[in-house]
């Protein structure tokens, strides 16, 4: 059979790739690690690998190729809102020697950063996004990437070679070497430590959704915390040791925003959490002219004299719409009643050139906050409080940490009686993953108290709560 040439070009490449006969596009794309992120899972539903192909638009995760041709790739788009920094609670430190190095291995980001175990000093933090969003920008969709289509190799291989090359990287910015490296802990979601362990994550997978693996132990020299459950992780309890809030003798609750939505309850001595899936709506997938927080996106809309404002990261030409921006852009619509309490959206509203907010994706972000309003309140009835009786919201996580507060409460995220009483505390995950590190007190971590994990879906009350939660007030 003839063999036929795909040209390939990128920003800083161009690549040829010899094939024959009818071949899917996104298979020779992958093996030259080529492929654009399809956080989607490739069912071609995002548009995010969107490429044109001899001068036509076309989706590479569905186009197949024949002939010679040229494709021109879309230049990458580069995260710069990364959040590294974190609250911790005044702790004494273990007496030891030598560094640390702390990981957060994130849906959406990994954050690596070493530690003085001395003195307790932190050196620089490096980041990157998580590249296993090339594959699906969500757990679900990796866990079914390694059941339906054996990627889990493929998965851990992304996770540990961007493990090594942070680790590598903030060596040399410390100006260490790797003997210098005494201890690593690292912390993520039950799902992002089966794939870092290579672990199949078939039981996370089906009902009734119970971690066949939960963690509290040292792998290949590294500690991974424990996990509460199927999809309430070691992020989580890395989360609740950085706040401190088991330590304090008060009702109060903890969020973690992101792809997967994690909520703790601490009310007399016991803690209680649960998940959410609340999407990745609020990190722009899934939205029509949503992206992540790179160059080009429009991070923050307000209104000023009656006009629609807003700025752009990198101060560039919008080309999209981040988490943050999405949140202020709802909260807006609503003040000028483009969107009423039902989220109902007459017509599309354009906010820059080309950067379109459309109905279905107010339906998207109202998805998302019923679920995380909608848990915070299921965990609150059944401990028999109200909104108005939880002295501290904490709010964790880097899409956390980047909206305005004041409109997450109008667009309903958090009950409005708890905005008053909030406290953002940043990359928590990572700062309780420093803790542990450094030989923080047990005091304030999980296992020190009684803990109960639960499953939303099987709580009576989420459901009423959940629709409730979809109206905006």
């Amino acid at each position: 059979m003839e063999s036929k040439t795909l040209k390939v070009i990128s920003k800083d490449k161009e690549t040829d790739i010899r094939f024959s006969g009818r071949t899917k596009l996104s298979g020779l794309l992958e093996a030259e690690g080529l492929m654009p992120a399809t956080p989607c899972g490739g069912n071609g539903t995002c548009g995010k690998c969107s490429a044109y192909l001899n001068g036509e638009k076309i989706l590479c995760c569905q186009a197949w190729v024949e002939e010679d041709g040229e494709l021109l790739l879309p230049e990458k788009q580069i995260l710069n809102k990364i959040k590294t920094d974190g609250e911790m609670p005044e702790f004494s430190i273990k007496d030891q020697d030598g560094y640390g190095l702390a990981v957060d291995i994130g849906t959406t980001t990994v954050v690596a950063r070493i530690i003085d175990l001395r003195t307790g000093k932190l050196l620089p933090a490096v980041s990157r996004e998580n590249p296993q969003r090339l594959l699906s920008a969500d757990v679900i969709g990796r866990i079914q990437a390694c059941i339906e289509k054996g990627k889990l190799p493929v998965l851990r291989g992304l996770i540990n070679e961007t493990i090594e090359d942070l680790r590598e990287h903030d060596l040399k910015i410390c100006g260490l070497t790797e003997e210098d490296i005494k201890k690593t802990v690292i912390t993520g979601n039950t799902t992002m430590l089966y794939l870092y362990t290579g672990r199949m994550p078939t039981t996370l997978a089906y009902t009734p959704f119970i971690a066949d693996c939960l963690f509290g132990f040292e792998e290949n020299g590294a500690y991974l915390p424990p996990c509460f459950g199927a999809f309430v992780g070691a992020d989580i309890y890395t989360a609740i040791t950085a706040s401190g809030l088991i330590t304090k003798d008060e009702a109060a609750v903890l969020v973690d925003l992101g792809t997967n939505g994690e909520i703790a309850l601490f009310n007399n001595g016991k803690l209680t959490c649960c998940a959410t899936a609340c999407g990745p709506a609020f990190e722009g997938t899934g939205i029509s002219c949503g992206g992540p927080a790179a160059n080009g996106a429009i991070d923050h809309i307000w209104l000023e004299d009656g006009q629609v404002r807003y700025s752009v990261i990198g101060n560039t030409a919008p080309t999209h719409i981040c988490g943050s921006g999405i949140m202020d852009a709802i909260a807006t619509l609503l003040e000028l009643e483009e969107i009423d309490e039902t989220g109902a959206m007459p017509d599309p509203y354009e906010f820059a050139p080309g950067v379109v907010l459309q109905p279905k994706d107010v339906r998207q972000v109202q998805l998302a906050k019923a679920a995380i309003c909608g848990g915070i309140r299921t965990l609150i009835n059944r401990e028999g409080l109200k909104p108005d009786d939880i002295n501290t919201l904490y709010i964790a996580g880097g899409f956390g940490s980047y909206i305005k507060l004041e409109n997450a409460v109008k667009v309903g995220i958090f009950p409005k009686e708890m905005q008053d009483n909030a406290k953002v505390i940043g990359n928590a995950a990572l700062s309780g993953a420093i803790m542990i590190l450094l030989g923080a007190d047990k005091k304030y971590e999980p296992s020190s108290v009684e803990t109960e994990c639960i499953n939303l879906a099987q709580q009576p009350e989420f459901s009423d709560l959940y629709m409730e939660s979809m109206f905006f007030e």
